[in-house]
């Protein structure tokens, strides 16, 4: 039986109702909680940032909501994990399929993946549950870990 992607994201890892002004703040509020679950290196949020500037992950998804999926190398990985951040407001991120064009994204999955196979299969995961409006707007919507929970699970 296939994990969820709930059984990826520690509670310690989610973060509702986000206020952030930039991808750069939301990204290091996340990976600050990555760190914190002793998922991450102190060199990882950086990486990250750096990653995002040449390899965008804003992905509009011609709905109410976009999602972004920043990651970085192996290297600044301890153990795999993902964070989640659900916005009170979007902020924008640079389209992956055009890095001139600006997508405003309410929903990140920051992930901490140290194995480039385990990587494709996490991101096939978050595609599946992404293409669902119902989840998408459930995440939106979410007001506690369990609401999160049901959704992806």
């Amino acid at each position: 039986m296939p994990r969820t992607l709930m059984s990826h994201i520690d509670p310690g890892a989610v973060a509702l109702r986000v206020e952030a002004s930039s991808s750069e703040e939301v990204i290091r509020l996340l990976a600050g909680r990555l760190e914190a679950l002793g998922c991450v290196k102190p060199s990882y949020a950086d990486a990250v940032v750096r990653r995002e500037a040449t390899m965008p992950t804003g992905l509009p998804l011609g709905r109410d909501e976009n999602v972004a999926i920043p990651h970085t190398d192996p290297e600044h990985v301890l153990k795999p994990g993902i964070a989640l951040g659900v916005l009170s407001r979007p902020v924008t991120f640079a389209n992956m399929e055009d890095p001139d064009e600006a997508v405003p994204v309410g929903i990140v999955f920051l992930l901490a993946i140290n194995d480039k196979d385990k990587q494709i299969d996490m991101l096939q995961e978050i595609m599946d549950t992404i293409q669902s409006e119902e989840a998408l707007t459930g995440l939106k919507n979410a007001s506690t870990l369990e609401d999160i929970g049901s959704i992806l699970n």
